[in-house]
């Protein structure tokens, strides 16, 4: 908006507003301001002005210094005086001088809008009758690209055509051509039979020397096919087919010549190392059968094939000298050693074999197989004899298992060789098969050579044990019968030492299960025919350990029934009867002892045993199903038959004991020492020298069992045996008549026995001398109390009857009249 010059008569002036005020950015803050900027100033300096005049001349100030207000009617006065807002009449026609303004403004943008909107309608109609021409245009030009294209198309489908003939053409002239040659010089070699002299100079010139091999090879093809199409039963046929069969046998004669010419210049460069020219053969020799003459010829006159003393060697590397006998250690150092001998040569041949032959995979296949075949089977020829079975070597000689660990060093060591071998390159030679294939022989009857091993083994271990006895016992002297069956020597006890060396053979042999078997259900069968071996062995040795054992405890008994004798003897017979007795007592107790090591060592050999199969058999056997639980039941099965010899040996070590507490109490025990004479003396209330004795005898050889026996076993021979001396004892005292003092005696015996075989951890044989505690009770009541004793313990009743007739007042008392009615009740 244009500026105009400051008036008071302002609304009489021009107001002019430009359209480009509302172009870009537009404000109406910025319009309005421009509008009114022109009076509002001069209003608002009035306004000042009219302030700063009525703070001077409109107050009055007091005496005491407040200013008093002016009077409402000075201000009345006042306000009629000065308008409040003079500039309203001027910005009143300030604003209808814009309203019109803005009018005419709004008319005049329309007018351009309305000729904008015909000239951009007439705009697009020529621009859409441009565009449907252009599009009428592009539809014919595509039109125009799509016949090009069929016709380019069409062309070159043509001239394609016309190449093929011509190449067809060309190919026909050639091979025409090529067959009219090679007609020339079949002729040739058709024309009369081992007549090589009138050939073409392409065959006899060195330098086409791979010409004259194609070609040849050619007409050798070309004839022979000939000749198996031809049929014979036409004349001229058969005339022509004669003709061809000269062709083919000069050819094969040509052929023959050449390449045994090649193989001379092959082998001379072969000397000279000029593996150029080897090359060039191998190359060429490669259309004679493949080339597997060359291949062959190269490999079969390596010097470690036609070199007897390279053989020679290899038996001195690993066997050693003639006469001497190699050990399975010295073997595989001398395999170790030998086989990297082998593979650093094939090594070496590897590369001059890749530098040479066209196809040297098929070389490298041919050389190892022929490294295997001849080389490493001769040597293993002379190192694994198969023994036999019926005549086994003797154990002086190594026995089975010597051949069992050679076996086991070669092939482990042939593996190794077989895998360098693969890693230098074996073409597509089954090296790994070629391997297994040489020890098929030996692998077939592996299993039965294991356990015949395990055999022998387990025979020389017991001949060598037999042995050390016959010499312990000739060394000792001759020992008398009666002191000679006490005695259990120790190589006459089971050894856990022996049953070690048992389990250390079968790991041995579950190795070479290992190495033999590459099948789960292979190695799983023959770990569990060599485990069945171990368990024979040990159910067999521990089973025989404890049978002598036993027969030294029948010894014993035999000897104790010996020297029973009745009462009417002299004193010197008695004399010495007493001495043998002593003598039988001392051999059972040595025998008990000696049967119990036998149990404990029997226990910890069935503990070994028991551990090995679950740290080294049970896994191989668990891939197969029912493996694992059939080797478990057959362990369970061979360990019962020394279960049962354990079981009837500890009955015989209760009778032993028995007897020897039955001799004791017999022996020791006095009449008066349950009869004491009433003198006045005060009683003796110590255990009785036949309990003393009985309880030290029982504490000394018991000391056996308490270490030897565990658990469930210990259990059941300790129950046992307190049953036995609860049994025996009752039996022992009803010999015996008792007075109340010989009551007392009686009932602190049975305290003594009481305590010591609590000891046993048997509650119910506890309770039974509880019980023999209380019964004793009947010998030291006076007459009238004797009812009163069962009453809390009805059990004991059938028991006191029988002892309380050992009492010494029983028929001066008639205690059998007075207690009927009791006995008639608890019956």
């Amino acid at each position: 908006m244009k500026e105009r010059s400051k008036s008071s008569s302002v609304s009489n002036l021009p107001l002019i507003l430009d359209i480009d005020d509302f172009k870009g950015e537009f404000s109406f803050d910025a319009l309005f301001g421009n509008l009114v900027n022109e009076l509002l100033p001069s209003f608002q300096e009035e306004e000042a002005d009219s302030a700063d005049g009525h703070g001077i001349g409109g107050t009055d100030v007091l005496p005491n210094g407040h200013v008093r207000a002016p009077s409402d009617a000075t201000k009345f006065a006042q306000g009629l005086s000065a308008p409040l807002f003079p500039e309203v009449d001027a910005l009143l026609s300030l604003f209808k001088d814009s309203c019109k303004e803005l009018v005419d403004l709004r008319k005049q943008i329309d007018g351009r809008l309305y000729n904008l909107k015909e000239e951009v309608s007439t705009q697009d109609a020529k621009h859409r009758k441009t565009l449907t021409e252009l599009e009428k245009g592009v539809d014919g030009l595509f039109d125009s690209f799509a016949r090009l294209d069929s016709r380019i198309s069409s062309v070159g489908q043509t001239a394609a055509k016309i190449g093929d003939h011509l190449q067809s053409a060309d190919a026909q002239r050639e091979t025409a051509s090529q067959t009219i040659e090679l007609i020339k010089y079949l002729m040739e070699f058709n024309s009369s039979p081992g007549d090589l002299m009138e050939l073409s100079p392409l065959f006899s010139d060195d330098s086409r020397v791979a010409e004259a091999a194609s070609i040849a090879q050619k007409l050798r093809s070309f004839a022979e096919e000939d000749i198996a199409r031809a049929v014979p039963s036409v004349v001229g046929s058969a005339t022509a087919s004669r003709g061809l069969e000269v062709a083919v046998a000069n050819l094969q004669e040509y052929c023959n010549e050449l390449e045994n010419r090649l193989l001379a210049r092959f082998d001379a460069a072969s000397q000279r190392r000029e593996l150029s020219t080897m090359s060039e053969c191998a190359k060429i020799l490669s259309q004679f059968n493949r080339g597997t003459s060359a291949m062959q010829h190269y490999v079969a006159t390596r010097p470690m094939f036609i070199d007897v003393e390279v053989m020679n060697s290899d038996t001195r590397l690993v066997l050693g000298n003639q006469g001497s006998q190699a050990s399975p250690s010295n073997v595989a150092r001398g395999l170790s050693s030998l086989y990297k001998e082998i593979t650093d040569t094939v090594r070496k041949e590897a590369a001059t074999i890749m530098a040479v032959f066209p196809s040297p995979n098929d070389v490298m296949s041919i050389l190892v197989q022929r490294v295997l075949e001849q080389r490493v089977t001769a040597l293993l020829d002379k190192l694994l004899v198969k023994p036999s079975l019926v005549n086994p070597p003797p154990m002086e000689e190594g026995g089975l298992l010597l051949y069992l660990r050679m076996l086991a060093v070669a092939y482990e060591k042939t593996q190794e060789l077989a895998r360098d071998l693969r890693a230098v390159g074996c073409g597509d030679s089954d090296v790994e098969g070629l391997t297994e294939s040489l020890f098929s022989a030996h692998k077939d009857e592996y299993p039965e050579h294991e356990q015949a091993s395990l055999g022998q083994l387990y025979q020389a271990k017991l001949e060598e044990l037999r042995a050390e006895s016959q010499k312990v016992s000739e060394s000792s002297g001759t020992i008398g019968r009666s002191k000679g069956a006490s005695v259990a020597s120790s190589y006459q006890q089971i050894s856990v030492a022996v049953v070690t060396e048992f389990v250390r053979w079968n790991e041995e042999a579950i190795s070479r299960c290992t190495l033999f078997s590459s099948q789960p259900a292979t190695l799983a069968a023959n770990v569990k025919s060599v485990f069945t071996c171990l368990l024979g062995q040990v159910s067999q040795y521990i089973t025989d350990g404890l049978e002598r054992a036993r027969d030294s405890l029948t010894e014993a008994a035999g000897l104790r029934e010996r020297f029973v004798l009745g009462t009417s003897v002299s004193r010197r017979v008695a004399a010495a009867a007493a001495s043998a007795a002593e003598a039988a007592a001392a051999a059972g107790e040595s025998s008990f002892r000696s049967f119990m090591v036998a149990v404990q060592r029997c226990g910890s050999s069935v503990a070994i045993v028991q551990q090995y199969f679950a740290n080294s058999i049970s896994r191989l056997l668990l891939p197969v199903d029912g493996a694992h639980a059939a080797s478990c039941e057959e362990m369970a099965t061979a360990m019962s038959t020394a279960e049962g010899a354990a079981y009837k040996g500890l009955q015989q070590c209760i009778e032993t004991v028995m007897a020897e507490v039955e001799r004791l109490l017999s022996a020791e025990q006095k009449a008066t020492d349950y009869r004491s004479p009433d003198d006045g003396m005060a009683p003796d209330h110590r255990p009785t020298n036949a309990c003393t004795r009985v309880v030290a005898y029982l504490s000394r050889v018991l000391e056996a069992a308490f270490t030897a026996l565990e658990g469930l076993n210990k259990q059941a021979f300790l129950t046992e045996l307190g049953n036995r001396l609860h049994k025996g004892l009752l039996n022992h005292w009803q010999k015996f008549t008792f007075n109340p003092s010989g009551g007392l005696r009686l009932k602190r015996d049975i305290t003594e026995y009481g305590e010591f075989v609590r000891s046993f951890n048997a509650p119910s044989v506890d309770e039974k001398f509880e019980l023999l505690g209380i019964l004793a009770n009947v010998f030291i009541v006076a007459p009238e109390s004797l009812s009163t004793l069962f009453e809390g313990t009805p059990s004991i009743r059938k028991d006191a009857q029988r002892f309380i007739q050992l009492r010494e007042d029983y028929k001066s008392a008639k205690l059998a009249s007075r207690l009927s009615s009791l006995w008639s009740s608890s019956s």
